[in-house]
């Protein structure tokens, strides 16, 4: 089956969700339009290094990569460095077939060979490509490279669309295999890359996939607090800054410096939870945990957006996976108290006992990279306290946690998860919840049932109402098992410069978008 065309992919590009139009009676940027220099970007995310699996979000979002596949606003795959794809009657023969014309930074063209080999080396856990049943990547002929499966499974083109399979030149690795340089085929090409800080790029004239960019040259920095980006956008020292506060926004939004663009991702703020722990092995203990949170009031006094409190692991946008019907997860303390004291767990003064006199006191690691995780962190710490729950809150870095499930010292973590990081949510969701569990998602836990509807879905053996079925079986099993506490969901809040006319917000954060950015005046 043949899929998509080129005038496809910038038909749903174009109807993007999450558009903020600026007036064009604004006056007095911080740089006249005569001295442009390029657009700034600034985000939490520090680049971790070349490895695609690592830092590739930070080149796919900047538009210096692509991957072979791209995904349309709404979850459909849609060409990217790949013209078309066809598979085989049997699922196990995938065959894409290269834009014409393509070339790398470095000015060689883009083969069939190049791709296969910048794909084999995708392959490794933890890039996402490594949840399928890859036999062989192979260049079929100058134009096509041939995927072959040892099983079939649907979610391959959604697989390749993650950052982690973003193609690389042959010229980016050295002869160990690892890269050494980012040399890929985007509207961008870097100019210089300093990680894990900043990265300059300049428009790629040669970029076969559209229109030139009108932006000329773009840059990337970090800064790890909220409250600086937010004064770089008020300061025009930031053209696009991602990952606000509430506060931020809602200063921001009071005043003429920036205005403010949002969508509403298919990310879930959760706390993630070690059931191989003795205590929190135990259900009871696990639901009286969630059952002591207040999500409403965390959504409405933290996030200030009454309408993200997560009853659910599944935002409302994650069609065929969240269910309206399902019994919500409510705020209920004397629930919990009454759970905790069923699991053995009674109460002494302010302080949870088991049999042996030991408290029931738990470490909850997060980071600041979000900036509102540490302040919900603090106030699960309260809300958990009135149970009589003790919790030590613990801010380091993003990569202690995937650290601490590794070596089995996780308890509890507070993070971001992103169930569309691959368009088809079934990709993630195997990552997570599959036998053996996952880095974000559970740690000694498993349920057999959401494995097996899991490895269906994957597989492609399921459509219509036993698919619907099947995710309905995932769904409800992580609802009931609790593996990971849904607290809030999330919206994507970035300041936006008035010196640039319109932002199209990616919903499923792959790109930043900046080839449809156009300079007011």
């Amino acid at each position: 089956m043949r899929v998509g065309s080129a005038s496809r992919r910038r038909d749903l590009l174009g109807a993007a969700a999450g558009t903020v139009a600026l007036g064009t009676g604004f006056v007095g940027t911080a740089r006249a339009a005569t001295a442009r220099g390029p657009l700034v970007v600034v985000g939490p995310w520090e680049i971790g290094g070349l490895a695609p699996a690592r830092s590739g979000y930070v080149f796919a979002r900047m538009q210096v990569a692509e991957t072979l596949v791209d995904i349309g606003d709404d979850g459909t795959p849609v060409p990217g460095l790949a013209a078309s794809w066809a598979t085989s009657g049997d699922g196990l023969l995938w065959r894409f077939t290269l834009r014409a014309g393509a070339r790398f930074h470095d000015g060689s063209p883009v083969t069939a060979a190049a791709v296969a080999r910048s794909l084999r080396e995708s392959t490794t856990p933890p890039a996402a490509l490594g949840l399928a049943p890859i036999r062989s990547i192979d260049a079929d002929g100058d134009g096509t490279v041939a995927i072959r499966l040892k099983a079939p499974f649907a979610g391959l083109a959604a697989l390749l669309s993650h950052y982690s399979a973003i193609v690389l030149a042959p010229a980016s690795y050295g002869r160990d295999g690892t890269v050494q340089s980012i040399v890929a085929t985007g509207p961008y090409r870097i100019t210089t890359l300093a990680p894990p800080q900043q990265l300059d790029a300049e428009r790629f004239d040669a970029w076969s996939g559209g229109p030139p960019p009108a932006v000329e040259r773009v840059r990337y920095l970090v800064a790890s607090r909220a409250e600086t980006r937010s004064m770089m956008a008020e300061s025009g020292q930031a053209d696009l800054a991602f990952s606000l506060d509430p506060a931020s926004v809602t200063r921001l939004s009071s005043r003429n410096g920036a205005a403010i663009a949002s969508v509403l991702l298919p990310r879930t703020l959760i706390v993630k939870l070690n059931a191989g722990l003795p205590a929190l092995g135990d259900l009871r203990v696990r639901r009286a945990l969630a059952f002591a949170i207040d999500r409403d009031g965390i959504a409405r006094a933290l996030m200030r957006d009454p309408t993200l409190a997560a009853t659910q692991l599944f935002p409302p946008s994650m069609t065929g996976w969240h269910d309206p019907a399902r019994a919500p997860l409510g705020h209920d303390p004397v629930a919990a108290a009454r759970l905790l004291d069923e699991a053995g767990w009674r109460l002494a003064g302010e302080r949870r006992l088991d049999a042996r006199g030991q408290p029931l006191a738990l470490v909850l690691r997060t980071f600041p990279d979000r900036p509102e995780l540490p302040t919900i962190a603090a106030a699960l710490q309260a809300q958990w306290r009135r149970v009589g729950i003790e919790v030590t809150v613990s801010i380091g870095n993003s990569g202690d946690i995937p650290l601490a499930h590794r070596d089995g010292t996780l308890q509890l973590a507070l993070a971001a998860r992103n169930y569309g990081a691959v368009a088809d949510p079934v990709g993630t969701l195997m990552q997570d919840f599959g036998a053996a569990g996952g880095d974000w998602g559970a740690t000694g836990w498993r349920d057999d049932a959401v494995v097996a509807a899991l490895e269906a879905l994957a597989a492609g053996r399921l459509s219509g109402p036993d698919a619907a079925r099947a995710r309905g079986r995932v769904a409800g099993g992580l609802h009931e098992g609790l593996p990971v506490i849904p607290v809030a969901w999330y919206r994507q809040q970035v300041a936006v410069s008035r010196r640039i006319g319109e932002v199209r917000l990616d919903p499923f954060e792959r790109s930043y978008r900046l080839t449809q950015i156009r300079w007011r005046g």
